[in-house]
């Protein structure tokens, strides 16, 4: 009889459900739940989500460890089931078979460390075992589970605690609301990180007051998307504003924040808000024309719901809304991240509202990718933000209302682009 140390099993999970095979959280769970339900003593527990799709992981077991890798658009899972012991793995198999709803498979079983080739050494392990006797295990297994937001080249990762607080699938996108343990809880939105608790107001902050102090006299304001509700609340911090339209096409977002981001979602009753679940590429398909002195386009990346945020249709119908001194701001890209979707937004607003109507202000938020990020504006007959005169005006502002990232500095300096940024900026001849 061939005895051996462990026992390893290849397997290939096929025809799996792809929504399974790219949610880590269940993954992670299934995972674990696979070691612990063929008696495993779990250790800990590492797992990467990948944006778009694909998850990797490993759950680490006093018998060995259990490690896998996903293909979603494939439906496919790569399981690594190592163990050691008396514990059969295939119990872990029979799990994760089931919890992936596989409806194929192939699996390799092999004998790891046969005795027959093997010569056990002696030595003193006494001063080994007396070290490991020091060391305890925690009541529960530690866990890393980590959201990857990436393109081919750069990759940000968070790592969260594993608490999910609100997950729905809605007719427009997955909507989740996670803990992290450096941003605390945060929106994601099909997989990818909207806003943190942590580090929202650099956003909202910057897609809100350089507008509202360039305008001579804003007044009637328009907010397409910005479900959380940090772009109204910081727009109806300004005195002047007499109404704000808000058009999100998800409620299902906005449900969300009001529940778990309050801190952020805390202006949905205010009195000058009027609030429309619907459609914001329609809406303004119909707008009355020179009706908005802002027009703020607060929408995600350029796929899903806000693929047509990015048209020359939609920024015709924006430019057409605007009052004769109006400006656009549009949640622009990264010119590190996503150069081509910056630089085409940038084009088209040129075309609209004139090359040099179209310029470009870069802020920092740490949970996006690079951490270089950029609002793009259209303005319409009104000077370009950078020539701030009411610096005093907005020192008082920013005391008043206990701004964290914005100011008089920042709201000039924002609007200083790098040379790489002028040159993406630059029409093709």
């Amino acid at each position: 009889m061939n005895v051996a140390l462990g026992n390893h099993i290849l397997v290939e999970f096929m025809n799996c459900d792809p929504h399974i095979m790219n949610d880590v959280l269940s993954i992670e769970r299934d995972m674990v739940g696979a070691a612990q339900k063929a008696g495993a003593t779990v250790i800990n527990s590492t797992f990467h989500h990948f944006s778009p799709y694909g998850v990797s992981g490993v759950v680490v077991i006093q018998e060995s460890h259990l490690a896998i890798h996903t293909w979603p658009e494939y439906g496919y899972a790569a399981v690594d089931l190592f163990t050691c012991g008396e514990m059969n793995a295939w119990i872990s198999f029979d799990h994760l078979k089931e919890c992936f709803k596989a409806k194929s498979y192939s699996a390799i079983e092999l004998k790891r460390g046969s005795l027959n080739l093997l010569e056990r050494n002696d030595f003193d392990i006494s001063t080994m075992r007396s070290k490991a006797s020091e060391w305890r295990n925690p009541d529960f297994y530690t866990r890393n589970v980590w959201f990857t937001d990436k393109d081919e080249n750069q990759a940000l990762s968070l790592r969260f605690t594993g608490e999910v607080f609100y997950d729905v699938q809605s007719p427009f996108q997955r909507v989740r609301i996670l803990e992290s343990y450096k941003y605390g809880k945060m929106l994601a939105l099909d997989d990818m990180v909207m806003t943190t608790e942590q580090d929202e107001f650099h956003y909202h902050e910057m897609i809100s007051h350089p507008a509202m102090f360039t305008h001579p006299n804003p007044k009637n304001i328009l907010v397409i998307g910005g479900g959380d509700g940090g772009t109204i609340r910081e727009i109806l911090r300004h005195d002047s504003v007499e109404h704000v339209t808000m058009v999100e096409i998800d409620g299902e977002v906005i449900k969300a924040c009001k529940e778990h981001l309050p801190a952020i979602a805390c202006a949905f009753d205010h009195p000058k808000l009027t609030l429309l679940v619907d459609d914001g590429i329609a809406f303004l398909k119909t707008a009355q024309a020179s009706s908005y002195d802002i027009i703020i386009v607060d929408g995600s990346d350029p796929v899903g719901p806000a693929e047509g945020l990015f048209s020359v249709e939609f920024y015709t119908n924006c430019f057409n809304a605007l009052t004769e001194k109006g400006i656009l701001v549009a949640q622009g890209e990264s010119p590190k991240f996503n150069e081509k979707a910056f630089a085409e937004l940038n084009h088209t607003l040129q075309g609209i509202f004139g090359v040099d109507n179209a310029p470009v202000s870069l802020f920092y938020v740490p949970t996006y990718p690079s951490g270089m990020w950029s609002f793009q504006y259209g303005l319409k007959n009104t000077d370009h933000p950078k020539e701030l005169s009411n610096d005093d005006l907005v020192t008082k502002f920013v005391e008043e209302n206990n701004l964290r990232y914005y100011n008089a500095d920042i709201h000039k300096g924002s609007f200083a682009t790098p040379n790489f940024v002028k040159s993406l900026l630059k029409q093709p001849k």
